[in-house]
């Protein structure tokens, strides 16, 4: 959503049952009476179209960019997180407590048109980057395979957390990329 006030990044998810998980797990957990399973982290997933949109809008450096992350009322979430994460009945009113105008109406609808203009159109385009997204995914899991840091190709470590175990990039805290083990 562009407005006056930022860009509102707006991840949804229409999940029953019990949700998990913190802003730095790879992923959260989705329970439905006692059976449990992985979802991607959406606060993550989120994160970085907002990094895909900010290196897109690197010249526009003042504008305010607002991740939020929707569920449905199917869900019921118990999350540790600095992003809003909120039922789809509650997103207008997160979205309208940001009040600080930072862009004029002539850059919004600069900013529409250019990101219109980048929208991928044709099935084997979109195609196409769906499978890159897939290639990616793959080799960054035999990075992490091989003790390899994907976001900063630093050497992963064993580190003793809170919660237990895990790998984390030697690199911390410069990196900060962490997975289970």
């Amino acid at each position: 959503v562009i407005s006056n006030f930022g860009i509102f990044i707006i991840e949804t998810k229409n999940y029953y049952g019990w949700i998990t998980g913190d802003d730095y797990s790879d992923y959260w957990i989705l329970t439905i009476a006692k059976y449990e399973r992985k979802m991607i982290n959406p606060v993550r997933q989120n994160y970085g179209h907002v990094q895909v949109l900010k290196n897109l809008l690197k010249d526009y450096s003042n504008i305010s960019y607002y991740p939020i992350v929707v569920f449905t009322k199917r869900s019921i979430f118990n999350v540790k997180t600095g992003t809003d994460v909120v039922y789809n009945t509650d997103l207008l009113t997160t979205i309208k407590k940001y009040q600080i105008e930072a862009i004029s109406d002539d850059l919004k609808d600069k900013i529409y048109k250019y990101l219109i203009n980048l929208n991928i159109k044709e099935r084997r385009l979109r195609k196409d980057h769906v499978i890159r997204i897939k290639e990616k995914k793959k080799n960054n899991k035999s990075k992490i395979k091989n003790n390899i840091c994907p976001k900063c190709g630093g050497l992963l470590v064993i580190r003793n957390g809170k919660y237990g175990k895990f790998k984390g990039c030697r690199n911390f805290p410069e990196c900060k990329f962490t997975t289970n083990l």
